[in-house]
């Protein structure tokens, strides 16, 4: 799994939530240090997320997950419009929409939502994916009601006015030119590469959108994006935390129950058809002092065995400094410092829905030729193909990866928690997976290994992206 490169800005974290917070990882550190010494004897128990999944009459999914670690409780809503779904002639409204959601609504003036989450004690964010788009705060358990009434506020109505729009499409606009034009590598790979490895335009479109299109965006035009996408029943809200149950579910019911739902358009196809050759492309930097390159193979179907073995595959090949391509590019040929990808930049191979690529990347120093470095990556692919893997290395693979799910689980507070949730409700329409994960993993076989490795880590499945560093020498 990936660490996720969305821009996300966490807002500060109060001194009294992070006391709290760091009582319960105290509290964490020393479960797992009982569970690390217990007799090898004791069954095999697996940890079980309580899951209660339920829909409001309005179509809302609600998933409710108890955990009383700390006294504190998340609340995150997810709606079903990420960048590589929106409309055609709306490219970086998804985006633009995470943004117009601080700006005030009905009840709250703008920026209003911040700091009534903020002096509550609280800490919130949003992000915008390739499926979703979402919204969370991680507040004291015992302001939930507080949550939920802002959530449910903004939902109902938006302050979409013309002063907002113009102001959001201006800081949308700035947030391109830092993180993109104005920075060396910037965009590369994790806004590039799709737009070079994919054909479908969903899949491969500016994900930021064209400046163009945001500045030619309407009142009328974002009026009705909201009115179509931002809808209860297009979206996912997870409660993971502190709380009683019955009492949630009258707050979902009080403040929730009462929002109309939309007509929501049919969901684009956003398919991709088999890659059958290799692609190449050179993205001339004038910013970068050196090359990089990247490569991306087309990931299998998600839930299917063999995307399961590609979550094996990455670990072995990709994650930590045990991964074979790091002990080849770095340990043993030196071409680079590191080596990092994973499969979905933007999040991890659990939280996105429709097509996606197995990446990875790296800088490297002038004089290496790119094709030394994909001689290495073609060998360890290879090794893995000829003499497939052995159950030692999956079991070795199977704890990172249950490491690494379980660090998810818990990362942010328990927000990782509801991030799985909240996707598992939207895309599968069963929360209830996040209990499942661990049991598909250990299903794969050295055969489902072998069988992957052949038909995705092909070479014409492949497209390689390489960066011509084009800044003055004397910066080199």
């Amino acid at each position: 799994m990936k660490t996720t490169r969305t821009p996300i800005t966490l807002w500060k974290i109060p001194k009294l939530l992070l006391a709290l917070c760091l009582i319960w990882l105290i509290s964490l550190s020393s479960c797992m240090k009982n569970t690390t010494q217990a007799p090898s004897t004791k069954p095999d128990i697996t940890f079980q997320v309580p899951v209660d999944y339920y829909k409001l009459d309005n179509g809302l999914k609600v998933i409710l997950s108890r955990d009383t670690t700390s006294p504190t409780v998340v609340v995150a809503v997810y709606y079903n419009i990420g960048f590589r779904i929106e409309p055609k002639d709306r490219t970086g409204f998804a985006h633009l929409f995470e943004h117009m959601m601080f700006q005030g609504s009905q009840n709250l003036g703008k920026m209003e939502f911040i700091r009534l989450v903020q002096r509550n004690g609280g800490v919130l964010n949003g992000s915008t994916r390739f499926d979703f788009t979402n919204y969370f705060e991680i507040l004291p358990a015992h302001k939930l009601e507080t949550a939920l009434w802002a959530e449910a506020d903004r939902m109902k109505g938006l302050a979409i006015t013309q002063d907002n729009l113009t102001n959001q499409q201006g800081v949308v606009k700035s947030e391109v030119r830092v993180n993109v034009l104005n920075q060396p590598y910037g965009g590369f790979p994790w806004l590039d590469m799709p737009q070079y490895a994919n054909q479908n335009w969903f899949n491969a479109h500016n994900f930021y959108g064209d400046l163009a299109d945001l500045d030619a965006a309407t009142l009328e035009d974002v009026q009705q994006f909201f009115k179509t996408y931002y809808s209860p029943n297009n979206a996912a809200l997870a409660i993971v935390g502190d709380f009683k149950p019955e009492e949630a579910k009258a707050l979902v019911q009080k403040y929730f129950a009462g929002l109309k739902p939309a007509t929501l358009p049919a969901q684009p196809d956003i398919s991709e058809p088999r890659q059958e050759k290799e692609k190449r492309s050179v993205k001339k930097d004038s910013l970068a002092n050196k090359p990089a390159l990247a490569f991306a193979y087309h990931m299998p179907k998600r839930n299917t065995p063999e995307f399961y073995a590609m979550g094996l595959i990455d670990q072995i090949l990709m994650q930590g400094n045990d991964s074979k391509l790091y002990q080849a590019l770095v340990q043993k040929k030196g071409y680079t410092g590191s080596v990092s990808g994973g499969i979905n930049y933007l999040g991890n191979m659990f939280n996105y829905n429709g097509p996606m690529i197995w990446m990875g990347d790296l800088i490297y120093d002038s004089n290496v030729p790119a094709d030394s470095i994909l001689a290495v990556l073609d060998s360890e692919i290879a090794a893995l193909d000829k003499n497939g893997i052995d159950q030692a290395s999956i079991d070795r693979a199977l704890v990172k990866i249950r490491s690494s799910l379980y660090d998810n689980l818990t990362g942010t507070y328990g927000f990782g928690r509801a991030d799985l949730l909240a996707c598992f409700a939207l895309f599968d329409d069963n929360p209830a997976r996040i209990n499942e994960l661990e049991a598909e993993f250990k299903k794969v076989t050295p055969d489902v290994i072998k069988k992957t490795v052949s038909e995705y880590l092909r070479p014409t499945n492949r497209t390689i992206l390489t960066v011509d560093p084009l800044a003055p020498a004397e910066s080199k």
